[in-house]
């Protein structure tokens, strides 16, 4: 696996970024949907998918990220929770609804995985790294 050293590399983020991108322009940017609180806490849980990706890869311990992948599938079903409601109230179409299903699953999947990988590698994280020493502060004969 390539060395990411950016969030914006993970796919899975990529992936959360999208869905949110999805959110907005379905359902978020719909004027026709007057229920405010609804659309703000949608647009909370959606943007919580991406931003604990990015915070737990920012966190530079694999503990950390694992945590923090947790916490973006909890937000990906809140985020289901909250679609299925502005179904139930007829703010999204069937269509719509088995769109965002499918890419939430889709998701899901890729969180899950990810985080088994992380689980499963050696690898403990970036902040764990042990840096070689530099030739002038290495060399004891200075």
């Amino acid at each position: 696996m390539a060395t990411i050293s950016d969030f914006k590399g993970l796919k899975v983020w990529q992936a959360s970024r999208v869905l949110n991108q999805k959110v907005f322009m379905e359902v978020l940017q719909k004027e026709s949907i007057q229920d405010y609180a609804l659309k703000d806490q949608l647009n909370r849980s959606a943007g919580s998918v991406m931003d604990n990706v990015a915070e737990g890869f920012g966190r530079g311990g694999n503990k950390e990220f694992i945590n923090f992948l947790g916490f973006s599938l909890g937000s990906l079903s809140e985020v289901e929770s909250q679609l299925l409601r502005g179904f139930d109230r007829s703010y999204l179409n069937n269509s719509q609804l088995e769109k965002f299903e499918k890419s939430i699953k889709e998701l899901r999947g890729m969180l899950i995985s990810f985080s088994n990988y992380l689980r499963k590698s050696g690898i403990r994280g970036s902040k764990f790294k042990v840096e070689e020493p530099s030739a002038t502060y290495g060399n004891l004969d200075s």
